[in-house]
């Protein structure tokens, strides 16, 4: 039956008010379950009833809003009712499934990755996206839509159409458009700060629905005023470069590399003793430092320990930037490492064997201070014949070649971020294995073996060594554990060839964090006079 035989129509203002009340109401519910009610309990702040009701309100601009631009687009009350509970209810579904899989709700940089999900399924684990799943959501999306504008009627007044079309529109983008202007922004982004406290995902995630949560993480992203927090960040390091020592006694400058190993896990820490890692029990041995590495996150999201790393920042002094750093990371030119060390005269390099725009490395590392980038395109790697990945034999084969053609008149920083032990480990990925631990594992030898190879030439060398090895975060291995027993990481800090002094030898582990390894590298090569403040 036509919606017009109903009159329901007839009342425009109360039919609108009523599905932007009901829409409300859905949304309010649904919005509890974007994390499990474990996450909830742990995660959720003290009871409030004026916190409780504050956090409702909180939300009900950002309903509207979403209902407006429904409505805008159609003038039928009910469509943009159904039109924003699917919404948000598709935003909290995402989150859920985020959560499932590793263990963060989404996030509002999340929505910066949405092309490369779609551009990199494998990495991402959404094989799923295929041509079914287009399928079904243009059905659903265009297909429900035609429905609504078929029997359900507009309420658009007869007069003046053109005015109040553009009225609405206004009153639906206006808003959202004007986040970007410094003006408005500012201090909507003071007001949703004093709302949302420290940023925390899983809170606001909580408290607000997963959308809500987006928009206002967002918010603070855009308003966030970088240039202070920057420059009192700068003043907890050494910023001179006259604090960094570009040569030895021997007058040989040093080479520092930095080999950020994906996925890479001691499994013997886990109880699984059948694997074998000679190289890795050789580092122990030869190291000045090593242990256990805290992880930024765990099982994904390599560039929040890589930035970890090269800025010897904490995440948390990152505010809301500390999600995806490379979107802004221009502001931190002068904070980190490389930027440091170039300025120091050294050269620096990063050498990262997948696409150059992924994460947005092809802008971030310059800006970070790298003066050059090696990145999958000058690797000549088929996928078909040689697997998904660069491995790491082929990878150490362009360091070494790399370090053969530089001098030991200037310090060289080469940062390496290898691909090969990154997940999925799908069936046949080794040949003859189908368990993706079996695979992980055999994997995980030969980067072992390939480490071995990169030690051995590296000691050769007539210069000082320094060799920073660490895994970014433990494997996404679900069929092995979920959430791994232990997601720290192992971490050595090797000096090799001239760097190599009599009073070296075996130490015993200690914890580290990230953001402390090449300050405690730098510290142990006495390249650097003062304590970092």
């Amino acid at each position: 039956m036509a919606l017009t035989s109903l009159n329901i129509h007839d009342h425009p203002v109360p039919l609108t008010v009523f599905c932007y009340a009901l829409a409300c109401s859905v949304i309010l519910f649904t919005d509890r379950f974007a994390l499990p009610k474990r996450e909830q309990r742990k995660n959720r702040p003290p009871f409030s009833r004026r916190r409780a009701a504050v956090d409702i309100v909180a939300r009900l601009p950002i309903i509207a809003l979403v209902f407006a631009g429904f409505f805008s687009i159609s003038w039928r009350p009910l469509y943009a009712g159904a039109g924003s509970m699917s919404f948000f209810i598709i935003f909290t579904g995402i989150s859920r499934a985020k959560y499932k899989f590793i263990r963060e709700p989404l996030v509002f940089s999340d929505i910066a990755l949405v092309a490369d999900v779609f551009k990199y399924k494998s990495i991402f684990y959404a094989n799923s996206l295929n041509i079914v799943f287009w399928i079904v959501a243009f059905l659903y999306v265009f297909g429900v839509s035609a429905l609504y504008m078929y029997f359900e009627p507009s309420i658009l007044p007869s007069r003046d159409k053109l005015f109040w079309i553009a009225v609405m529109l206004m009153v639906a983008d206006l808003p959202w458009i004007l986040l970007f202007y410094g003006p408005v922004n500012r201090p909507v982004a003071d007001a949703v700060q004093q709302l949302v406290g420290k940023p925390n995902v899983k809170v606001s995630t909580i408290r607000f629905g997963t959308f809500a949560s987006v928009v206002f993480h967002f918010i603070l992203w855009l308003g966030r005023r970088r240039e202070k927090i920057v420059a009192e960040l700068s003043g907890r390091f050494f910023a001179a470069v006259k604090d960094l020592i570009g040569h030895d006694a021997d007058n040989k400058a040093p080479l520092v590399i930095v080999w950020q190993s994906e996925s890479f896990i001691d499994m013997r820490h886990c109880g699984v003793n059948d694997v074998k890692l000679p190289t890795i029990d050789r580092l122990q041995k030869l190291a000045v430092q090593w242990g256990r590495l805290a992880t930024v996150f765990e099982g994904g999201y390599t560039l929040r320990t890589e930035f970890a790393v090269l800025s010897g920042l904490v995440p948390d002094d990152l505010h809301i930037d500390a999600s995806y750093p490379y979107l802004r990371a221009s502001h931190y030119t002068n904070v980190v490492w490389p930027t440091k060390l170039k300025n120091a005269g050294w050269s620096t390099h990063f050498m990262h064997p997948y696409d150059r725009t992924f994460f947005l490395r092809h802008k971030a590392m310059p800006q970070l201070g790298f003066e050059k980038m090696t990145m999958l395109d000058e690797f000549g790697h088929d996928p078909t014949r040689n697997g998904p990945y660069v491995s790491d034999a082929a990878l150490t084969r362009r360091v070494i070649a790399d370090v053969e053609s530089q001098t030991d008149t200037k310090g060289s920083f080469l940062f390496v971020a290898s691909m090969a032990n990154h997940g999925p480990w799908e069936p046949n990925r080794v040949e003859g294995m189908t368990d993706p631990v079996s695979i992980y594992l055999e994997i995980l030898q030969r980067s072992d073996k390939a480490l071995g190879t990169l030690v051995d030439h590296l000691n050769k060398l007539d210069r000082p060594v320094w060799l920073v090895f660490y895994g970014d975060h433990a494997p996404l291995l679900k069929s092995f554990a979920d959430p791994f027993p232990d997601p720290r990481t192992d971490y050595f800090i090797v000096p090799l060839a001239a760097a190599r002094k009599p009073h070296h030898g075996p130490v015993f582990p200690r914890n580290e964090e990230p953001w402390k390894l090449l300050e405690a590298m730098l510290k142990h090569a006495n390249l650097q006079k003062d304590d970092l403040r």
